[in-house]
């Protein structure tokens, strides 16, 4: 059985998920950690659970969910997964973060490729790759269907979408994701976000304003997308 730890990150309150399972392998999703205080909340925690660091998954490239990836590379000698068409947004990184007031990141490390129907494993953790672009070009979910839990990076929020005013960013494409990726799972799968309080899929289809064909009242059942309200 996995567990998953959740903490805030950098001034931008980026949303850092550690998973764990009952083997000893963690697996760490967008490592936005800034401060030493929070890197080490991470050594800490997987000190706590006995388990060591197999891998990064990076959701997007964006400097605030990336600040900590190098450490990570650097004390624990894993590998990084990211979306090839993620390397635009990381060549771009200094101008952005320079243009945000923020730290320049570090993003010399290598990477791997995550792509939409892979299947990347560590123990008996397994994460299926979803692509979801539009907040950026490679942006991906990632679905824990054990745990029924989708980590969806920028993608969706509780209430919202993905910010597409962005460089890179298509609001097209973001919509297309939401609707025809996210929105296509099962009712019941919880969504953690790249920022802000966790969701449902449940719970979006039917009170998100950007996913008004979800929201649309039956006048003659009263239900919501089959759910009633």
């Amino acid at each position: 059985m996995a567990k998953i730890f959740s903490f805030t990150c950098n001034p931008y309150g980026e949303c850092c998920y550690l998973v764990t399972d009952d083997e000893g392998n963690a697996v760490v999703i967008d490592p936005g950690f800034l401060s030493e205080q929070e890197t080490l909340a991470l050594r800490d925690a997987l000190k706590k659970t006995s388990s060591s660091l197999r891998a990064v998954l990076l959701t997007h490239a964006h400097f605030d969910h990336i600040y900590g990836v190098g450490a990570c590379v650097r004390d624990y000698g894993v590998p990084v997964y990211m979306h090839p068409a993620e390397k635009v947004v990381l060549e771009g990184e200094n101008e952005f973060a320079t243009r945000c007031g923020m730290p320049l990141p570090d993003t010399s490390w290598p990477w791997l490729p995550a792509e939409g129907g892979k299947t990347l494993q560590f123990g008996s953790l397994s994460f299926e790759v979803l692509e979801t672009p539009g907040h950026s070009p490679g942006s991906v979910s990632y679905l824990l269907r054990s745990e029924r839990t989708l980590f969806s990076g920028d993608t969706l929020f509780r209430g919202t979408i993905g910010n597409t005013q962005l460089p890179w960013a298509d609001y097209d494409a973001e919509i297309k994701s939401v609707m025809d990726v996210i929105m296509a799972l099962d009712a019941d799968i919880e969504v953690l976000p790249g920022h802000g309080a966790p969701t449902s899929i449940s719970h979006e289809r039917t009170s998100n304003p950007f996913l008004q064909p979800f929201n649309y009242k039956d006048p003659d059942t009263g239900y919501v997308d089959g759910i009633e309200v």
